[in-house]
């Protein structure tokens, strides 16, 4: 089956010629190459994909719809491309001349893996093939991106910086090859989820996707906002799924699902269950687990005793760890509803009080500007917001589940 990496640059680069001046001759000499090669390189492509692109009419050539997507997607990679290169190679950095899938290939081979024997191992080549293949990449930009450091190799800034223009103009090309069903690995979703999000919304939003038997599959990684983002930008996730930042930033976009407040959370057999709304002081006298220094829960917690704290044995960011400590111990914490729904629903644990309605985290997802969703993470997307319909402060649809979590 075709992958992004045996599609060949000069004749993506050459279809969105054709496109753009509307004729093969036109095109050829707009990419400098000769009529027959440029329609041996659609041919190829289409032979490559399996689908027809073009369709000659009397108006001229115009694209099928599976031309359109493909053009589309092959535009977003050129573009990435050519940015990464010109912050690297300067403003005249022509990516689909210079460069090719096979350093690519080789060079983000290399950045993954660490090494050039471990990325010859992943990448099923020779050593001496992958060193060719970057140093051939290294001379196309004109700048070094790796460095030997002893045994080890080291990606320069600037390598990092044009690993990631590699690494999501290669997933526009992957996305058109799933659009048109060609993913080796049917579509595969990646997520980044937040504990805020992990507990009910993101496993709910999967179960809806297996119960509706799509052909996708998921990979999740797990961290704070600040952790993922990186690998947001990266190209290596799709979205985070958790709380959103509080102010905008240029390069993300935020699809916001739902507000909810924090709760007070104990052991079922804790003194202050059944007790409504125990006062500060109460509160205070009991020893606490807190959330790391990153977390929302944190700032919570420290607006909750803003002069005298409790005591804090515990600083911790894993719910069940948590969860394990507060059913054995007098100890009390911040938890968002969802995180410990089970946990209470079981009789493990109680709330104490009612939801600090002092400020509300929201919950939704973070994206990249420049992502376009394929049909398999649009409808993940979809699915995400139903999940979310029956949570947060001010849901007006029926939970999906039989009663009010907490």
């Amino acid at each position: 089956m075709t992958t992004a990496y045996q599609l060949n640059l000069r004749h993506l680069r050459g279809l969105l010629a054709v496109h753009e001046q509307g004729s093969i001759s036109a095109a050829a000499s707009a990419v400098s190459l000769s009529q027959p090669a440029l329609t041996q390189g659609i041919l190829k492509l289409e032979h490559q994909l399996g689908e027809v692109l073009f369709e000659r009419r009397s108006d001229g050539i115009v694209p099928t719809a599976a031309g359109e997507l493909v053009l589309e997607r092959a535009e977003a990679s050129m573009r990435h491309l050519a940015a990464g290169g010109r912050l690297i190679a300067g403003a005249g950095f022509e990516p689909d001349r210079r460069l090719t899938m096979t350093q690519l290939r080789a060079f983000l081979g290399l950045f993954k893996a660490g090494s050039f024997a471990a990325a010859a191992t992943e990448l099923g080549l020779s050593q001496a093939a992958v060193h060719r293949a970057v140093r051939e990449l290294e001379d196309a930009v004109g700048r070094k991106l790796v460095e030997r450091r002893g045994r080890g190799v080291h990606i320069n800034f600037g390598g990092r910086r044009f690993a990631r223009s590699c690494r999501l103009a290669v997933a526009e090309l992957e996305a058109a090859l799933s659009e048109l069903g060609l993913d080796p690995h049917n579509p595969t979703i990646s997520i980044g989820t937040t504990p805020l999000a992990r507990a009910f919304l993101v496993p709910e939003a999967m179960s809806l996707m297996v119960a509706e038997r799509f052909p996708a599959g998921f990979r999740v990684l797990e961290g704070s906002w600040g952790e993922l983002v990186e690998s947001l930008r990266d190209g290596l996730i799709d979205l985070i799924v958790g709380e959103l930042p509080t102010e905008a930033i240029p390069d993300l976009a935020t699809t916001a699902f739902y507000a909810e407040a924090p709760v007070i959370v104990a052991g079922r057999q804790h003194d202050l269950v059944g007790q409504q709304n125990p006062s500060k002081e109460k509160l205070a006298a009991y020893p606490w687990i807190i959330a790391p220094e990153t977390s929302p829960l944190r700032a919570e917690w420290e607006r909750l005793f803003p002069k005298r704290r409790p005591a804090v044995p515990v600083e911790c960011g894993s719910i069940m760890i948590i969860g394990r400590l507060l059913t054995s111990s007098d100890m009390l914490t911040l938890a968002m509803p969802d995180q410990v729904a089970l946990q209470i629903r079981s009789g493990l644990l109680a709330r104490i009080g009612e939801p600090l309605t002092g400020s509300m985290p929201t919950i939704g997802a973070t994206m990249r500007q420049s992502w376009r969703p394929t049909r398999a993470q649009r409808r993940f997307l979809e699915l995400l917001r139903h999940a979310a319909e029956g949570l947060g402060a001010d849901a007006s649809h029926k939970p999906l589940i039989e009663s009010r979590w907490v």
